[in-house]
């Protein structure tokens, strides 16, 4: 918070003040109220989350409890000179207040980063896996007796990519603590990667970034179809739905037993992303953000 301060003190010389989610992080939005109403600079306020709600999945809710003021996403919008969102559930609240709201959804850089393309065959251990945030790991919960049970059938691991570790002790849990520089070969020894999600408003805000990683790697997605898992995801094209327990250990079960059909999904989402959430196929959309024009 005292290295944004003293931020206040060089924006003057910008023409745009690029600003993620927030950056007042506890209480109103006072140095953004200050940047827009005082320096008058065009703010661009981007958010790839329902940030006007209390998080279903998070791990200190005193800290939750700081960061969350009244009207605050309300009057960012407001203030802004433009929105982005990375969904459309988050466009439509973002309206309300701005009509100058961009809808960019969460891309991938399939050139520089996830450049990589699984190559499927037959193998005698199967990776399923999970990459995540620890906060978001309470999600798993839905998923850890599928994991096990699949694990009595099918010689499998379960692999989670996360900035801390789980806390469940069991043996085919793989950790890998998340590095930058490791990253896309940790993701890489996935067969199956997974997304599940509770159904609320906040989960409704994502922006299906982890399946988005899966599919650009061509490792296929099984995702709960929730908000906008719903709008990338293709059920049986180029991704799986699951949303009860048996689903899950049914649409996993049919992965783990055919390579071939592991291909197929993988090269469809891979398609996918390159078509609609590759930075290449946005990049002129973000561009219209620092224009004078829609």
């Amino acid at each position: 918070m005292l290295k944004r301060f003293f931020l206040l003190f060089s924006i003057s010389k910008y023409d745009y003040i690029f600003i993620y989610r927030e950056a007042t992080l506890i209480g109103p939005p006072f140095l953004e109220f200050f940047a827009a109403k005082v320096l008058k600079k065009k703010i661009i306020i981007d958010f790839d989350d329902a940030i006007w709600k209390q998080q279903t999945a998070i791990k200190n809710k005193f800290i939750a409890r700081l960061r969350h003021s009244k009207n605050k996403t309300e009057n960012l919008c407001t203030w802004a000179y433009k929105v982005s969102c990375g969904n459309h559930f988050l466009c439509n609240y973002a309206k309300q207040f701005n009509k100058n709201t961009i809808y960019i959804p969460t891309t991938i850089d399939t050139q520089k980063l996830h450049n990589q393309i699984k190559t499927h065959k037959n193998k005698s251990k199967i990776v399923i896996g999970w990459t995540g945030s620890f906060s978001t790991m309470i999600y798993l919960d839905m998923v850890y007796d599928v994991v096990k049970e699949l694990a009595q059938k099918y010689a499998i691991e379960f692999h989670i990519i996360s900035n801390e570790a789980p806390k469940i002790d069991e043996n085919l849990i793989i950790y890998k603590a998340w590095n930058k520089q490791t990253e896309i070969d940790d993701l890489m020894c996935f067969d199956i990667g997974i997304m599940p999600l509770f159904d609320t408003e906040w989960e409704e805000g994502k922006c299906g970034f982890k399946a988005l990683q899966y599919m650009s790697l061509g490792i296929p997605a099984v995702v709960s179809p929730v908000g906008v898992n719903k709008e990338i995801v293709e059920n049986n094209k180029n991704g799986l739905f699951a949303t009860t327990k048996q689903e899950w250990f049914e649409k996993l079960s049919i992965l783990i037993e055919s390579a071939t059909y592991r291909q197929k999904l993988g090269q469809a989402g891979r398609k996918t992303i390159e078509k609609k959430y590759s930075v290449s196929s946005q990049q002129k959309t973000y561009l219209k953000l620092f224009s004078n024009y829609l």
